[in-house]
C-alpha cells in the first residue's frame, strides 16, 4: 500500500468505530439485504472512503479492493453499483440522519469518557 493511500483504512475505522457502517447498514438493508455476504453499510463506507482518497468513479474501488489485507473485502463494482443508484433522496436523508446518530453516540462517548464498545453493546 502506498504513502498515498494511507489514511484510507484510518478513514474505515474512524466510520466502524463512530457506528456509521451499523447504522447505514440498518439504513440501506432495505436496498441490499445481505445475500452475497457484503454488509450494506460497508458496500456504501467504501466508496466514501474511496472518494475521500481521490477516487473519481466506482471502477477505483480497485484500489483498496487490491490491499485485501489492508481493507478486508471490498464488495466488486457491480455489487456496489446497485446500492449506490438505489440511494434516493428519501434514503438520502436517512443516511443523513443516521450520519447524524452516530455523530451523536461518537460524541457522547467522547462527553461521557464511556468506552465505544459499552454504548454498543459490544462490550462489558
Amino acid at each position: 500500500m502506498g504513502v498515498g493511500h494511507a489514511g484510507s483504512r484510518m478513514l474505515a475505522n474512524l466510520a466502524n468505530a463512530a457506528s456509521l457502517t451499523t447504522v447505514f447498514s440498518n439504513v440501506l438493508y432495505r436496498l441490499r439485504p445481505t445475500r452475497d455476504g457484503h454488509d450494506p453499510g460497508r458496500v456504501a463506507v467504501d466508496p466514501a472512503v474511496m472518494l475521500i482518497d481521490g477516487g473519481e468513479a466506482a471502477a477505483d474501488l480497485a484500489v483498496p479492493r487490491d490491499r485485501h489485507e489492508v481493507f478486508g473485502p471490498i464488495a466488486s463494482t457491480p455489487t456496489a453499483w446497485p446500492v449506490l443508484v438505489g440511494i434516493s433522496a428519501a434514503v438520502l436523508n436517512a443516511l443523513r440522519a443516521a450520519s447524524a446518530e452516530a455523530r451523536e453516540l461518537a460524541s457522547a462517548s467522547r462527553r461521557d469518557r464511556t468506552p465505544h464498545a459499552r454504548l454498543t453493546g459490544r462490550g462489558t
